[in-house]
């Protein structure tokens, strides 16, 4: 039985995680720790930024540290599909910030 704290992340530190946070960034990187709280510890990381006239932006981050209040979806990445993709010819319009 799952502890009543556990997250579920704890089968994807050091690898590859998407985060989407509260205001909409789309925030990629390895899962280095997280806490009670799902504050995460992402490294190697890059924001894309998406938009409708250009293709998507990937600025880096480098080490970066997520607060849990301000996360709204984390998904694990696939290294290899995400390697094929062409992001410089994706056209997409920013995430809306979430509305509580």
């Amino acid at each position: 039985m799952a502890n009543s704290a556990d997250t579920g992340l704890a089968d994807v530190v050091d690898t590859t995680i998407s985060v989407i946070t509260n205001d909409g960034r789309n925030i990629v990187g390895i899962l280095r720790g997280y806490d009670q709280a799902t504050n995460l510890i992402l490294d190697d990381c890059f924001e894309r930024v998406f938009s409708t006239k250009a293709g998507v932006e990937q600025l880096e981050l480098g080490l970066y540290v997520i607060r849990g209040d301000n996360i709204a979806v984390v998904g694990e990445v696939d290294d290899d599909l995400n390697r094929q993709i062409d992001f410089s010819t994706i056209r997409a319009a920013p995430l809306k910030p979430v509305n509580h």
